[in-house]
């Protein structure tokens, strides 16, 4: 069973940066995509950034020149530097990735997956 572990939130005052990792485990073959989500308090879950197996980016306007997500493929990780941290950056940020997995149950021994973080505070201080 796939599963994605989070790390890197934290506390940061406004201008700081933070780095968030993302690992992901399990009988993984490949992964296409990893995004990085965030959902303030009582607020709605949005895309921050997303990377393909290619490697295209896109990113959510509020924080394009100011974050960069990136990947390495043989680790099976993602990361999202965040600089110049704003107050309203402060949210749950959650790691989702897509991609196949390994199944012997399958007709053609893989199957598709699509799996959440559980999820990394980051709270940023004016």
């Amino acid at each position: 069973q796939v599963q994605l572990v989070e790390s890197g939130g934290g506390l940061v005052q406004a201008g700081g940066s933070l780095r968030l990792s993302c690992t992901a485990l399990g009988g993984i073959f490949s992964i296409n995509t990893m995004g990085w989500y965030r959902q303030p308090l009582g607020k709605q879950r949005d895309l921050v950034a997303l990377i393909t197996s290619s490697g295209s980016t896109n990113y959510a306007d509020s924080v394009k020149g100011r974050f960069t997500i990136s990947r390495d493929n043989a680790k099976k990780q993602g990361e999202l530097q965040m600089n110049s941290l704003k107050p309203e950056d402060t949210a749950v940020y959650y790691c989702k990735c897509t991609g196949t997995v390994v199944d012997g149950t399958a007709l053609t021994g893989y199957r598709a997956f699509e799996v959440w973080g559980q999820g990394t505070l980051v709270t940023v201080s004016s």
